[in-house]
């Protein structure tokens, strides 16, 4: 999602680096940069323009700071860090105005309207359904949809089965006309002790008289407190045009952008609330129906620019997670009592989590550090999940036995359809991860001394944690699955609860005596200065 404009993004921010100042000649290089990826993807054109001057009026001129205090630390601070600092706020600035993402009625007796517009194909009904939901979880409200959509086929038939899987009232007259159906929603709404009304109405190929005729009678009927219009992110600056359309003649509160999961553009999030003056209030991000956001403009600055959204990541993460259960687990596990059943369930969480690739953007480590065009293939996870399957229960507590009885590795292999290699490996990592819990439960501050831990913190090891997963080849763990596969093949003991691979031992050895060569180095160099 938005790799166009991540691309331009970051390619300023590479131009500016190692600058001592930000000159108005560097500020148009590192901006020629923003304006191509901008354009590029679907921003309208008054809206680049806009931006680009606001942020070259702060930047240019600007005093950068060459150090800067946060939470009682130093950090350096160069032309670049204030740059994508700038451009960050101005982000943050095009896309939000302020407001609240809903209005509820104020009279308890009267039920809060919610009134869904836009044009076919976007994405109005499921849309819908996954907002009903997100009352349910996130606001504690009680919903009803209306099912006012009356011209397309199957529409109604699509909310009820909608509805129905998530268990919420859907209210229709059969042959009544859509003003009619909404003018007595509110009665049912009150009768059955609900306090939500979300109104599914009709759309059409484009804007035209009779449909926006039809929606001002509904909006004048009901007198909702919200009008939000449902708007596809992948048909770019045709939706902010359609935006505007409507908000001049309905006034709309605000938008719930579509298929943001799909588009690698993302112009449309951009550019209509600089348009319209109405602000993206919701995101949907897949199929599934509770995946529906309340959109931050904060976050998705952050994601924009390649830093991530540590935010969102961990509402994504707490929407899954039991916190007592997760709690306990992680104790039982950092004493060492790491099985295969806890290793598939860390894999099935990730999946709940929404898109691979959407899950490793909010990361902010892997900003720089994922591919330009990379796309994690998910189906490795589903390979991983088909090996523990292939395992008894006996295996997945205790993976020694594969150490033990070499001929499980091949029966395991058979039966999930994979190699000797990809069990090998799995296991391997497995044991890998295993021994890590535990020795951080047993001594503080444990990850970030290990070799390579410090790099992967900071986003150099994104192979290494894709690996985890079974989706990418991992040079560091490759050695150690060899010495287990062969171990399996000749019936001999392998790597599998032992002290690692001699190649591995050399390894930390050599990394202990380039510690100790850099330590001496920086005690003489102080000593000469005393």
């Amino acid at each position: 999602m938005f790799e166009t404009l991540t691309k331009g993004f970051r390619s300023a921010r590479n131009r500016l680096a190692g600058l001592t100042e930000l000159t108005e000649e560097n500020v148009d290089k590192a901006l020629r940069d923003v304006r191509l990826s901008l354009l590029e993807a679907d921003v309208e054109f008054g809206v680049t323009k806009r931006f680009l001057a606001r942020v070259k009026e702060r930047a240019v001129g600007q005093i950068v700071q060459t150090s800067t205090k946060a939470k009682g630390k130093k950090l350096k601070v160069g032309p670049a860090e204030q740059f994508i600092k700038i451009c960050q706020d101005e982000l943050v600035d095009m896309m939000t105005d302020g407001g609240e993402a809903l209005t509820f009625a104020k009279q308890r007796t009267k039920p809060t309207g919610i009134m869904m517009v836009g044009l076919q194909g976007a994405g109005k009904t499921t849309s819908s359904a996954k907002l009903a939901s997100l009352l349910e979880r996130e606001y504690s409200r009680k919903p009803i949809l209306v099912a006012a959509d009356m011209q397309r086929p199957g529409a109604v038939e699509q909310l009820q089965v909608l509805g129905e899987r998530l268990q919420i009232p859907v209210f229709n007259i059969p042959g009544a006309s859509p003003l009619e159906i909404c003018q007595k929603a509110a009665a049912y709404c009150r009768r059955i002790k609900r306090d939500t009304i979300i109104y599914d109405t009709a759309g059409r190929l484009a804007v035209d008289e009779p449909l926006m005729a039809e929606l001002a009678a509904i909006k004048e009927t009901t007198r909702v407190e919200n009008i939000l219009l449902v708007v596809d992110a992948m048909i770019g600056q045709d939706s902010v045009k359609t935006a505007k359309a409507f908000h001049d003649l309905l006034g709309l509160s605000g938008v719930v952008l579509t298929k943001l999961d799909g588009d690698a553009r993302g112009g449309a999030a951009l550019s209509i609330r600089e348009v319209t003056g109405t602000a993206v209030r919701f995101a949907g991000m897949g199929e599934e129906l509770d995946r529906i956001e309340e959109f931050r403009a904060e976050g998705m600055a952050s994601r924009i620019l390649g830093m991530g959204d540590v935010v969102g990541l961990m509402k994504d993460f707490e929407s899954v997670v039991d916190e007592k259960e997760a709690e306990k687990d992680a104790r039982r596990m950092l004493q060492g009592q790491f099985t295969f059943d806890d290793f598939l369930s860390q894999i099935e969480t990730i999946q709940k989590m929404g898109p691979l690739q959407d899950v490793f953007e909010k990361l902010p480590m892997f900003g720089d550090a994922m591919p330009e065009g990379m796309n994690l293939d998910e189906r490795e996870l589903g390979k991983t999940k088909a090996i523990v399957y292939s395992m008894t229960r006996e295996e997945r507590r205790d993976a020694t036995l594969f150490q033990k009885q070499p001929s499980r590795l091949k029966r395991v292999a058979r039966g999930s359809g994979r190699t000797d290699r990809e069990v090998a490996d799995l296991i391997q990592r497995f044991s890998f991860m295993k021994q890590l819990m535990g020795n951080i439960g047993q001594q503080a501050g444990m990850l970030g001394k290990m070799p390579g831990m410090k790099q992967l913190a900071m986003g150099r090891r994104l192979n290494d944690m894709v690996k985890m997963g079974g989706l990418e080849g991992n040079p560091m763990m490759a050695g150690l699955a060899d010495s287990l596969l062969e171990a399996a093949v000749a019936g001999q003991p392998g790597a599998l609860g032992g002290g690692g691979t001699r190649a591995t031992q050399n390894s930390h050895t050599r990394s202990r005596r380039k510690n100790k060569r850099k330590d001496q180095r920086k005690a003489r160099r102080k000593s000469r200065r005393k």
